[in-house]
C-alpha cells in the first residue's frame, strides 16, 4: 500500500467553495452588499465626471473658434515671420489677413439679393472654420456661410458680383468679379454673414483700396502694385485646444496683443481637475471602507467556518489550496457585485439623464462612460478583492488539520 494518498482535486475544492456561498447565502449577501455599495455610486459619480467634461470639451473641440488666437491691432507682419510661426508645434493654421477696412465687400446678384460689407476671410488647406469643406481653388471661387448663401438665395454653383469702391484723386470708381460658389458652410460652422476667399483676391481687394492697379479686377488705372512683402494682420489657429495658452502667450511676448476664449478653456480645464480631486478622494475612502469590511466579514467567516476548514485540510487539502478557497469565493462575491453595481449604475445614468439631461439638445448626455472604464473597474475591484482575501487567508493556511478532531 502506497505511503502518499492522491491529492484531492482541484475542481472539487472550487465546487465546495461556490455550494458554500450558495448555502451560507446570508453572509454572502451581505458581503456582495458591501462591493454594490461601493462600485455603483463610484460608477455614476464617475460617470457624470466624464459625461459633463466629455461634454464640455466636446464643446470645446467642435467649434474651431476656441482654437483661434485674435490679433486685436495691425502690426507689420513679413514672410519670415509667417513661416516661423507655421513652423511652430502650437500652430495648427496661419494665414496672412489685410487690413479690417479691406476685409469687407458686397454681394450681389440682382437688385433684390444683395448683401452689404460682407467679411472676407481669407483662406487655404487645412482652415479649421472650413472643416470638411474643401477652400475656394482660385480667385473666381469663394465658400459662403450659411447665412451669406440664404440671404443671396444661391446654392453650390451658383454665381454672384463681388463688388468694392474706391476714391481715387477725388473720383469714386467701382470695380467687380463674378465668382462662383464653390460650397455653403453649415449653419453651424459660422453665424454671420461672411465669404471664403483665396488670399490673391484679397490682396488684390487691397491694392485697389489702396489705388493700385489690380489685375484680378481688370483694373489697370494707377501704379502697379507693389510686390506684397508684409501683411497687417494674421489668422492664427492652435494645433490644440491645449496649446491656446502657450500660443497666446507666445505672440504676446512678442508685444502683439491677442484676444482668445482662453478663459473658457480653462474653466473646462479646472472644472475636470475639480471633479477628479473630489472623485479621487471618495473613491479612495470607498474603497478603504469597503476593503475594511471585507477584510472583517472574511475573519469572521473563517473563523465561524474553522471546524469545517480544518476538516477540509485532513482531507488532504495544503495550506495554497485553501488559500485558493478563499480567494476563490472573495473573487466570486467581488464579480457577483459589481455586475449588480452595473445595473443600479444602468437605471441611475438613465434617471440622470432624463432628469439632468431634460434641457439639453438632443445628442448631448450627463452621465456616460466608456466600455474600458468598466473593464478598468471591474480590474480594480479584483484586485482589491484578491488582497483582501489573500490578507485574510492567511488565517486559513494556520489551521491544523487536528483542530477538526478536539470534539469529536
Amino acid at each position: 500500500m502506497s505511503s502518499h494518498s492522491p491529492s484531492p482535486r482541484l475542481g472539487v475544492l472550487l465546487g465546495l467553495a461556490l455550494r458554500d456561498l450558495v448555502h451560507d447565502r446570508k453572509v454572502s449577501i451581505c458581503m456582495m452588499a458591501s462591493v454594490v455599495a461601493v462600485v455603483a455610486p463610484l460608477l455614476l459619480l464617475f460617470g457624470l465626471k466624464f459625461g459633463i467634461v466629455s461634454q464640455m470639451r466636446h464643446d470645446l473641440l467642435s467649434d474651431p473658434r476656441n482654437k483661434e488666437v485674435k490679433m486685436i491691432a495691425s502690426d507689420n507682419l513679413d514672410q519670415a515671420w509667417f513661416e516661423r510661426m507655421r513652423a511652430l508645434p502650437s500652430v495648427g493654421f496661419v494665414m496672412p489677413l489685410t487690413r479690417a477696412l479691406n476685409t469687407v465687400a458686397d454681394l450681389y446678384v440682382d437688385s433684390k439679393r444683395f448683401i452689404e460689407n460682407v467679411e472676407l476671410i481669407p483662406t487655404a488647406t487645412g482652415d479649421p472654420m472650413l472643416g470638411e469643406v474643401r477652400p475656394p481653388a482660385s480667385a473666381n471661387q469663394v465658400v459662403l456661410t450659411a447665412m451669406a448663401a440664404q440671404r443671396l438665395g444661391v446654392t453650390t454653383g451658383d454665381t454672384v458680383r463681388l463688388n468694392i469702391s474706391r476714391q481715387l484723386n477725388k473720383v469714386n470708381e467701382r470695380a467687380q468679379i463674378q465668382v462662383q460658389v464653390q460650397d455653403v458652410l453649415p449653419a453651424s460652422a459660422f453665424g454671420r454673414a461672411a465669404a471664403f476667399v483665396t488670399l490673391p483676391l484679397l490682396v488684390a481687394l487691397e491694392d485697389f483700396r489702396d489705388g493700385f492697379q489690380a489685375p484680378l479686377l481688370n483694373i489697370t488705372k494707377g501704379e502697379a502694385p507693389r510686390p506684397r512683402q508684409y501683411f497687417a494682420r494674421a489668422r492664427i489657429y492652435a494645433s490644440e485646444i491645449e496649446q491656446v495658452e502657450a500660443l497666446a502667450s507666445f505672440l504676446t511676448a512678442q508685444r502683439i496683443d491677442t484676444n482668445s476664449r482662453l478663459a473658457e478653456i480653462k474653466s473646462v480645464q479646472q472644472i475636470d481637475r475639480v471633479l477628479s480631486i473630489v472623485f479621487n478622494v471618495i473613491a479612495w475612502a470607498a474603497v478603504l471602507g469597503c476593503a475594511a469590511s471585507m477584510i472583517g466579514g472574511l475573519m469572521a467567516n473563517i473563523e465561524r467556518k474553522r471546524k469545517d476548514l480544518a476538516l477540509l485540510r485532513l482531507f488532504g487539502y495544503g495550506r495554497q489550496a485553501m488559500l485558493g478557497y478563499v480567494v476563490m469565493q472573495a473573487t466570486t462575491l467581488t464579480a457577483a457585485g459589481f455586475s449588480l453595481g452595473c445595473v443600479l449604475y444602468g437605471l441611475g445614468s438613465v434617471l440622470f439623464d432624463r432628469l439632468l439631461g431634460a434641457t439639453l439638445s438632443a445628442g448631448r448626455f450627463v452621465c456616460r462612460l466608456e466600455p474600458m472604464h468598466f473593464a478598468f473597474a471591474l480590474g480594480a475591484a479584483l484586485l482589491v478583492s484578491f488582497l483582501v482575501s489573500v490578507s485574510g487567508g492567511l488565517l486559513v493556511t494556520k489551521i491544523e488539520p487536528a483542530e477538526s478532531l478536539r470534539d469529536v
